[in-house]
Parts: C-alpha cells; structure tokens; sequence
C-alpha cells in the first residue's frame, strides 16, 4: 500500500474511534442531583412558598417537572442512605442519625450509586453534608466517588477541640481534614460548595458527569452567607433559602453556558421535613400536617423537581408516588448501567416518569418507617397509619393512636393534610394496606430489624476525624480528686465532675430499660440553663430550669417527648430529684416533696447514643434549649441511681 494511503487510513480509523467514543459519551447524560437538608414541602416558591424569593427554583419548575408526591425519610442519615443505596435506610441498618465518631456506618458490601456510575465511565463527585459515617472507610471516597469536599455530618454537630476547647466541625476534602470551622465560619459553607461544584462541571465538561450536592442548608444554626444576610422578607431562614436558590442557579447557568444543559439531569429535593421546633429557624411543610421527625407527610414528603431541557416536558406535575430509593436505579439505568442482583434495593426505575412515557407510579407502596418500627403505609392515594404518630422531632403533645387493630385511614388525593380518617368507610382499602404492610414488616422488621436486614459498616476503635475535648472517654477528674464510682451502679457519685464535663460510651449511666433518680444540690442566680442532660433528639433525657422553674423531661425513642414542669421557681440553694419509675411515672421534687408528677409508658426504650452533659447538652439537644451555654451556677453531689432503690 501507498504510504500516504497507508496514513489516509490511520488518520481516518482514529477518527472514527474518537468520534464514536464521543458519540457514546454524548449518549450518557450527565446528572447533578441537588440535595438540601431540612427543608420543607411549602419553603419554595414551585410548591406554595410567598415569603421566600426562589426565582431560579420557579425557572427550573417552569422548564422542568415538579413531582408532588416524592418521599424520602423523617431524618438525614436514612434519607441520605436510601439516596446511596436506593434501599430504605432500614435494610441498610442505618435506621437513625449518626453522629461523629460513630463505630458504624454505610456498609463496604453495598453498591453505591456513585460506584455504579462510575462503572459506566463517569466522573463522580460529592460535596456537602455525607452524613454516612465519617471513620475512613465510610467517607465518599471509599464508595464511589472520585473527590468529595464538605462538612461530613449535620452543621450543628460541633465538637471542642482538644488543644483550645473551641467548638468546630470539619471540613474534609477528599479524605483528609481541610479546616476546622468554627459556628461563625459556616456562613460561607453553601458558596463554597456551589463554587466546587462549578468547578467540577467545568473540569469534565467533556466526560459525563455525576454530582452529588447535598448542601448543609437550610439545617439549624442558619448561616446564610453575607451577601443574603437580612435580605428576604422571612429572617434568617428565608435568607439562607435564597441563597439556595441562587446556588442552583449558579450551577443551571453553568450547564447553559457550557451547552451542557440539553445532556444532563438535574434533579432537586430535601432529606427530610421541616424542623417545625426551631419556630422561624425551622421553615414551613405547607399544606402537610408534621415536620422533620415524623411519618406525617410534612415529615417525609419532600419539594422536589426534575430539570432536562428537551427530555423532561416543561412545566409538567407529576403526582405519582416516587422518592429518593429511585435515585439508584434511574440514574444507573439513564448511564446505560444495571443494578447488580445479590443485593436487594427498594428502588425503581422512575425515568418513564420524568419523561413523560407514563403516570403510574412503579411501587405498589410506599412505607413509612421511624427507627426499625413501621407506622404507615401507602398504595395509590389511600395512607394506612399501623402506629402512633408525633408532629415531629421535638415537638409536645401525645401521639395520635393508631395500630393494627384500630388503624387510620386517610385519602390523600382528598385530605393532604391528614385530618379526616375514613378507614371506617373502606374496609376493603384498609385490609389490602395492612396485608401489605405486614409483608414489609417481615421483611424488614417493626421494633427490631427483620431478617433481611443487611449488616452496617463496622469499625473497632473509631475516633473522630479531629481530637476533640471529649474523645470518647470519661472527664480528667479534678486535680487529687479520686475517681468516679462506674456510672450504672446504685447511687453511682458523680461529685468529682464539673460543668462543662461529660461521660460517653459505658461511662455514662445506663439507662436503658432502667428507673432512673437523679440528685443533685444546685445552687444559681440564673433562670435558664441545663443542670444535666443525656442523649438527644431521638433518646434521653434532662433535667434543666426554664425561667427559674425546674423541668424534668424525658424523650422516648419514637415518641414525643414529655416534660413535668415545678409550678415554683427555685429561691436559694435547692436540693432537686428527678425520678421515671418502672412503670413510666415521673416525680420532681424539691428537697425531698414531690412537686409535679407525669406518666410515659415506661423506662427509656433505648440507650442514649450521646454523652452525659454536667451543666450543658453538646450535640443535638434532648429539649429545646441553649445546650451550648454553660450553667451559670453549682451543681454538687450530683448522684444517679438506676436500680429503683433509694
């Protein structure tokens, strides 16, 4: 052959292969899905929101499609593991919130979204709130994901640093510590991410591309950056929302400009519910009844849109039952993957959804877990709630009954808020959702995990990515003090701590299935602040004054949390006695006369998973206080007794 007929033939055997390499790059979409943490179904301007200014958010809706009944889970870490996974965060073993430092998270044994992706040739990236353990072998890197950048657990998770006490949360790029931020430093937080996330769309503009954006926003403490502070007409939440919808109108500006914008999926939506507690810090469900923590829909149901110019109608509502388990699946099949089968998922394939192939919705239900206990299910419009229900995480009040026997029906097409139960006038209905329901439960548990339930990821020793003043061991005791007796012994002393002390892990009183006394001589000018405080928003219990007034209260896993309340304020150093009984009765009394009594339904039903806080309450609070401020005031021989004798 010719030699220049020879180089002809190269040339064009080389432009063939890189043509059709692009070809079969173009046919790949790329997806970014924008994830937010806590806000509500009634906090956008698509979904009903007047007071808080989302223009780029009304854009996407417009030339998108809003999905009006799109589900995720009461709280972050299950939601965020369904995203992951595509399984209900129950057969995954992450039923609950996982906090820093934690010994498990996601499982090596599970395939990831991000690692499915990947397979297909996709560059992959995180950056925001991970939430799925923050030990190494639970960061994003180690499940998929090229790079990650972000705070890896909630922006309230602040710990005191070692060296100087000062209360911070990290921000992690890739693997490896960045900065150290303190309360004030996460202003920024949400420009820095969309700032990354530009840059790694530009940067692989020319490969497909998966972007997970799970902002810190709008989680409390709000922290809009400084160019939105005090400018939306509803406060500081309303600010930091605006920032949010600038954000995503930052990264569909970026998709425009680079011509990206006709390949690529991008879908919005929220882990879970507002958190209604936090008053005007805490955002709005709309027209649903509860909020973050509970099964209600404005605890589940999340605004959610989906944005594909030429793909995805505009202007479009979709109100078929949907939500986060499907990410997996519709994004492995969109990038021309297939999900492996030894594991199970909950998920399915919803891209005939999005793009208009059909209305029905692929799930024959959709279930409601809190914790392993499964409180509702729903098949079409008809929700069936199988146990008691609360407004939310934090919130009073008794929980509206409900079980197998003596179920609620609600019509949702009708009654979206869940106010008229009709299961008198749908027997049938009713008996179709409870067997459903009981399927599930043998699978997955109602109380405790069923038998296909997978195993987390586990590690022995985990430390937290920073050293922190309390590193998972008991309070240095004061100079020639001698130590504490183990704290789940009768009457064990607690003398030698201090305010601003704690005991976590076995060290901390053991409470679980116990009665509980505690005692303690208190002495203050103050009229608020925390005497001692165990657990948190899901678990535990506190003892704290509120304008002078002792207040005893106690959370249940699952319940809502109940308080006693001394109708006398303390005068002068005071001797104070909380008690829950074995039979759930609760006593306050001040020096020795019993003042208030209450009931639950008996000892906490799990161990607290946070520290025994002296005079503050680190972390997620057990009540709605200043855990971080220290008690102004005594607090000495300070006793708990877990063995019902006095």
């Amino acid at each position: 052959m010719n030699p220049s007929h020879r180089i002809f033939w190269h040339t064009l055997a080389a432009l063939l292969v890189a043509f059709t390499t692009t070809l079969h790059a173009a046919a790949k979409p790329n997806i970014v899905l924008i994830f937010i943490d806590d806000m509500g179904y009634g906090d956008i301007g698509p979904f009903g929101s007047t007071k808080n200014r989302t223009p780029h958010l009304d854009r996407m809706a417009r030339e998108g499609m809003k999905l009006t009944s799109f589900y995720a889970a009461p709280v972050c870490s299950v939601s965020r593991a369904q995203v992951i996974t595509g399984c209900y965060g129950q057969r995954v073993s992450l039923p609950g919130v996982l906090f820093p430092g934690a010994p498990t998270g996601l499982s090596s044994k599970e395939h990831t979204v991000a690692e499915l992706m990947k397979a297909q040739g996709y560059a992959t990236m995180c950056i925001g709130k991970w939430h799925l353990g923050d030990q190494p072998v639970f960061l994003p890197t180690r499940h998929g994901f090229d790079h990650y950048f972000g705070i890896p657990y909630s922006n309230d998770m602040l710990k005191p640093q070692k060296v100087n006490g000062v209360r911070v949360v990290p921000l992690v790029r890739d693997e490896k510590v960045q900065e150290l931020l303190t309360d004030d430093d996460e202003d920024g937080i949400t420009a820095r991410y969309t700032d990354e996330a530009v840059k790694f769309i530009t940067e692989h503009k020319d490969r497909p591309f998966f972007l997970y954006l799970p902002h810190n926003a709008v989680h409390t403490p709000i922290h809009p950056g400084a160019q939105f502070r005090g400018k939306s007409a509803n406060g500081r939440f309303g600010d930091w929302v605006e920032e949010v919808d600038w954000s995503v109108g930052r990264v569909l500006d970026t998709l425009r400009e680079l011509k990206l914008a006709e390949n690529t999926l991008v879908m919005f939506s929220s882990d879970n519910g507002p958190w209604l507690v936090k008053g005007t810090d805490g955002g709005t469900a709309g027209p649903l009844r509860g909020g973050k923590g509970s099964t209600w829909e404005g605890g589940v149901r999340e605004p959610t849109l989906a944005w594909w110019p030429g793909k995805v109608a505009p202007g479009t509502v979709c109100d078929a039952v949907a939500g986060n388990i499907d990410f997996l699946p519709t994004f492995v099949k969109l990038g021309g993957g297939t999900i492996p089968g030894d594991n199970k998922i909950d998920g399915k394939d919803i891209a005939p959804l999005l793009l208009g192939q059909t209305k029905e919705s692929p799930h024959e239900a959709r279930y409601y877990y809190s914790g392993y206990r499964l409180q509702a299910v729903r098949s079409g419009p008809w929700k069936l709630a199988i146990a008691p229900q609360n407004d939310g995480m934090g919130k009073t009040g008794a929980p509206i009954p409900a079980s197998l026997d003596q179920p609620r029906l609600y019509n949702l097409d009708q009654d979206i808020g869940e106010q008229t139960d009709v299961a008198a006038k749908h027997p049938d209905v009713v008996a179709r959702l409870k067997a459903l329901a009981l399927k599930m439960a043998a699978e997955l548990g109602d109380g405790k995990p069923g038998p296909e339930v997978r195993e987390p990821g586990r590690v022995e020793n985990p430390v937290t990515l920073y050293p922190v003043a309390d590193d998972g061991k008991k309070a240095a005791p004061k100079k020639n003090a001698k130590a504490a007796a183990p704290a789940n012994t009768r009457g064990a002393s607690m003398d030698n701590l201090k305010i601003g002390d704690t005991l976590t892990g076995a060290d901390a009183p053991q409470v679980l299935g116990k009665p509980l006394t505690i005692t303690c001589e208190v002495e203050t000018k103050a009229r608020e602040g925390v005497i001692v405080a165990h657990g948190g928003v899901a678990v535990g219990y506190a003892l704290y004054l509120k304008e002078g007034h002792p207040v005893f209260a106690v959370h249940q896993g699952g319940k809502d949390i109940v308080r006693i309340t001394s109708p006398n304020a303390l005068e002068g150093p005071a001797t104070l006695e909380a008690r829950l009984a074995s039979d759930g009765t609760m006593t306050l009394l001040i020096a020795g006369k019993t003042v208030t009594t209450g009931k639950i339904d008996g000892p906490l039903n799990r161990q607290p998973a946070e520290a025994f806080c002296v005079g503050h309450d680190d972390l997620k609070t057990v009540d709605d206080y200043d855990g971080k401020k220290l008690f102004a005031g005594t607090v000495r021989n300070l006793k708990v007794n877990t063995d019902g004798k006095k």
